[in-house]
């Protein structure tokens, strides 16, 4: 399953494209959709917590915990807050989430423990709602589902290069989330699950060394808080003035469509000029 190269071609993973394919090449775990989770042993632990894990969950959702953002701080979701997902943050990378270790303490004490997570947070997806085809930018880590609270019904589901997975409570699932995939909530009952980043296996230290550095300088700036006092990462705090950029475009888009393109087709020549014509040419 690909994107069309139109979409593609302004599709960020495009922009870590080199760095995935030295993941995927290094990588001590197969390439392909879903990866059997006996190749990370070490997240039992969680499988064999889930209910308590669950129950921190429940309360959190009770009180209104799992949210989406209301300011525009969460570059790499922002799209799904607006067809029902929401989200918590119990972990990412090297930020700071008080919030977290003081209304999940038992969740975030147990990640503690399993440093191949990178980044971990409860996520609801409400009854009838529908994330978009897309894949994730990084190829550094693999994500990690496993089911809390959900309606035990194949018509709420994952698909993943076309291979689908229903959620069921206390069931866990590993997947690539660089390949295209979507998820759909057709039934009448929420969804909540733990959702995680597990580091990638790989074959060579040098290339874990470089996903570590990796991890550490460049995912980490895109941190988001969850209530007041948790860090907001560098790439976060520049997508709120962008996106000012951006409303601005879709005003100018609904106002004259053909200036819009002329102006969106003139940036993304120029963009091409110089990066593949100027460094040749002058």
């Amino acid at each position: 399953m690909r994107h069309s190269f139109y979409r593609q071609f302004f599709d960020h993973s495009t922009l870590l494209a080199p760095i995935n394919f030295l993941m995927y090449i290094f990588s001590k775990v197969p390439n392909q959709p879903y990866i059997d989770t006996q190749h990370f042993k070490d997240l039992k632990v969680l499988d064999e917590n889930w209910e308590m894990i669950r129950d921190e969950a429940k309360a959190l959702y009770d009180q209104g915990g799992i949210k989406a953002s209301s300011t525009y701080n969460d570059l790499g979701f922002n799209s799904f807050f607006k067809t029902g997902w929401k989200r918590f943050y119990l972990k990412w990378y090297e930020s700071s989430h008080p919030s977290a270790a003081e209304l999940c303490p038992k969740t975030t004490a147990l990640l503690k423990t399993l440093p191949t997570i990178k980044a971990a947070m409860f996520t609801e997806l409400a009854p009838d709602s529908r994330l978009v085809r897309h894949r994730d930018p990084y190829a550094g880590s693999l994500r990690y589902h496993l089911g809390l609270i959900t309606p035990n019904d194949d018509r709420c589901f994952i698909d993943v290069d076309g291979e689908r997975y229903s959620w069921r409570d206390g069931q866990s699932v590993v997947f690539d989330e660089t390949y295209i995939h979507y998820a759909e909530n057709k039934t009448d009952q929420n969804r909540i699950i733990f959702f995680a980043d597990v580091e990638r296996p790989m074959k060579v230290k040098w290339m874990e060394r470089f996903n570590h550095w990796f991890g550490r300088n460049v995912m980490t700036a895109a941190s988001s808080p969850n209530e007041t006092g948790d860090q907001t990462g560098g790439l976060n705090k520049a997508f709120g003035y962008v996106y000012q950029i951006r409303i601005k475009a879709k005003a100018l888009k609904a106002k004259n469509r053909k200036l819009y393109y002329f102006l969106k087709w003139f940036l993304m020549l120029g963009i091409f000029f110089l990066i593949f014509v100027r460094p040749y040419v002058f």
